[in-house]
């Protein structure tokens, strides 16, 4: 990735909207098992009271990285169609001439077979080229490359 703030597809946007509804459902169970911190326990009352405040603080971070995710997915824009990109829809070439279009995405659309995440060895390769470029990466097989054939938006092929 680089850096910026990056687009993505609609699927990967309905996907963490629902985590993120989910997430303050969950939150809100957590929350309300919480005790009053002056009131006098057990041990394991006590560790308990710990487990449930350290699940709130784990939610409460997820909660603001998906908040600030789809935030900054809306001041991106949609994906380009020029470089690859998060959102993009590529099509590749593979040494042994078969082609493929695939979306680079986010874990969050990780359901999709035609799915590479931009983590990923071929994903990551991807970010950045342009149509007619040679990309490089490692897969548990040893060394691949692929031919970056088309690009276009995710969107726009759905």
């Amino acid at each position: 990735m680089t850096g910026d703030p990056e687009p993505i597809s609609a699927q990967a946007r309905r996907a963490l909207e629902k985590e993120l509804s989910d997430l303050g459902d969950e939150r809100r169970l957590v929350a309300g098992t919480l005790h009053d911190s002056t009131s006098v326990g057990d041990q394991a009352d006590q560790a308990d009271e710990l487990l449930r405040a350290d699940q709130l603080e784990r939610l409460d971070r997820r909660i603001e990285d998906i908040t600030v995710r789809l935030r900054q997915a809306g001041v991106a824009g949609p994906a380009p169609t020029d470089v690859v990109g998060v959102g993009s829809s590529v099509t590749v070439r593979f040494p042994d001439g078969t082609t493929e279009t695939l979306q680079v995405g986010e874990v969050a659309e990780a359901l999709d077979e035609t799915l590479v995440t931009a983590d990923s060895p071929l994903g990551h390769a991807l970010l950045g080229h342009r149509s007619g470029d040679t990309v490089h990466y490692v897969t548990p097989d040893g060394p691949a490359t692929a031919v970056v054939v088309a690009i276009g938006s995710a969107q726009s092929l759905s």
